[in-house]
């Protein structure tokens, strides 16, 4: 399945950290959102969307929600929760917005609230689920379990919720093979969207002290690349799609001395994408020694991938094949996904 399908517009809005009960280790939203104690009430809101609405970018035709990211949704008060909504919904009445999506945790779900978000259109639910292993939940002090994340799944569902599952492999704890099981239990749960966000390192945080005192070591950037490759497959193979992967950037973070290490990569989520699509090529890719020189051809929006990170891709190709790539066409009659080899 293509995560083409699953892009609608988002407008975030950023509530870092409110109504959340303690820091994670790997937690500095406000340098993540660019938001330093800024204050979010219906005014802050109504600005905010109002941007939006007028932005030459604003297209009612990509399905545009509302997103409240960076708290604990469900974690506010019941009031501060009504403000918020109230001040989103007029927009959703007005069909300027379909939605509205937040973010919580998984052991922050009640009835009561569950109830106020679905009377005010909230629609998605995204839960921090980050790991199904214990054990690398009590190390990244998230405060809830593997079991917590099972409930709150069934809940929202019984709601009639659309649930997304936030996953973050690396973290203390974690390995490729802990990550992958966390991967079959998710699939299991059937939410209807996933995101990927492997561990970094950022300044101010508890992960931070651990790696300067090495206790702890963040995977490399080909390992994490490999992860999200393979869990994109399995989980896109259930019909789960992969919304987002890697974090995404903001001024602040990307100031000098703010990512301490870890995997971090300005098209992280392009690595992993055009690496998920020559994984799907290689089946088909020419015996080494068959040819010496080939024309590729693909789908036009699937060249960028077939190239890949300054034309990775290619290389690849090229080492897989033992032969010299001398042209890429595009052919929109081959389906996306599949590419036609022929020998020059």
């Amino acid at each position: 399945m293509s995560a083409e399908k699953f892009k609608p517009l988002i407008v975030p809005i950023f509530i870092p950290n409110q109504g959340c009960p303690h820091r994670c280790v790997f937690c500095e939203q406000e340098r993540i959102t660019s938001q330093f104690n800024q204050p979010v009430n219906g005014r802050h809101i109504e600005k905010i969307l109002d941007q939006a609405i007028h932005s030459k970018d604003f297209n009612r035709g990509r399905m545009p929600e509302i997103a409240f990211y960076g708290g604990t949704f469900t974690g506010l008060s019941l009031d501060r929760i009504r403000e918020l909504l109230e001040a989103a919904v007029p927009y959703l009445k007005r069909g300027f917005f379909q939605s509205i999506r937040v973010s919580t945790r998984p052991d922050s779900i009640d009835s009561e609230c569950l109830q106020l978000m679905k009377d005010h259109g909230v629609d998605t639910v995204e839960l921090g689920v980050q790991s199904m292993n214990n054990n690398v939940l009590t190390l990244s002090k998230r405060g809830h379990t593997a079991e917590d994340t099972v409930r709150a799944v069934q809940i929202l569902k019984e709601f009639g919720f659309r649930v997304g599952a936030q996953l973050m492999p690396g973290l203390p704890g974690d390995t490729k093979e802990t990550f992958q099981s966390t991967i079959r239990q998710v699939i299991d749960l059937r939410p209807h969207m996933s995101r990927l966000y492997p561990a970094l390192v950022i300044r101010g945080t508890t992960l931070a002290r651990w790696y300067r005192d090495k206790r702890y070591q963040p995977m490399a950037l080909e390992e994490a690349v490999q992860i999200c490759m393979e869990s994109c497959i399995l989980l896109e193979a259930e019909n789960i799609p992969v919304i987002r992967i890697g974090l995404m950037s903001s001024p602040s973070l990307l100031e000098d001395g703010q990512i301490v290490a870890g995997p971090w990569h300005p098209a992280f989520g392009f690595l992993v994408r055009s690496g998920v699509y020559r994984k799907n090529l290689e089946s088909i890719l020419p015996r080494p020694g068959d040819v010496s020189q080939i024309k590729i051809s693909v789908q036009r929006k699937a060249i960028p991938l077939l190239r890949g990170f300054k034309n990775q891709g290619l290389k690849w190709i090229e080492n897989k094949t033992q032969a010299r790539v001398i042209k890429v066409d595009s052919d929109d009659s081959i389906p996306f996904g599949m590419a036609r080899f022929e020998a020059i």
